[in-house]
């Protein structure tokens, strides 16, 4: 089965940045869309960024538009998220997935195998 890892997360005042990364295992990594969601506490789990398998196309939520830069290098079985301008607000545990290749981008339900999650805390 596909397995998801990420990494990068940690503590980051505001202002500052982080890069997520997100190691997958499976020889049809190219093949599938990716997708970043995140979750705080005491809140569903949220959709962040998503990007198809060509590198082509790219989604956003409004919140994190001209902020973060989702990104994907498939020689290497790996997904980023580059955060620039943390806001605390962006505090949350971030989780990689792969996009169902008949299903959306927005909805955790389009998505099939997710990682464990890093935490990413911005601190004010």
């Amino acid at each position: 089965q596909v397995q998801l890892v990420e990494s990068g997360g940690g503590l980051v005042q505001a202002g500052g940045s982080l890069r997520l990364s997100c190691a997958a295992s499976g020889r049809t990594f190219s093949s599938y869309g990716m997708g970043w969601f995140r979750q705080a506490p005491g809140k569903e789990r949220e959709f962040v960024a998503a990007i198809n398998w060509s590198s082509t196309s790219t989604y956003y939520t409004d919140s994190v538009k001209g902020r973060f830069t989702i990104s994907r290098d498939n020689a290497k079985n790996t997904v980023y998220l580059q955060m620039d301008s943390l806001k605390p607000e962006d505090t949350a545990v971030y989780y990689c997935a792969r996009r169902y290749s008949s299903g959306g981008y927005y909805d955790p339900r389009d998505y099939d195998y997710w990682g464990q999650g890093t935490q990413v805390t911005v601190s004010s």
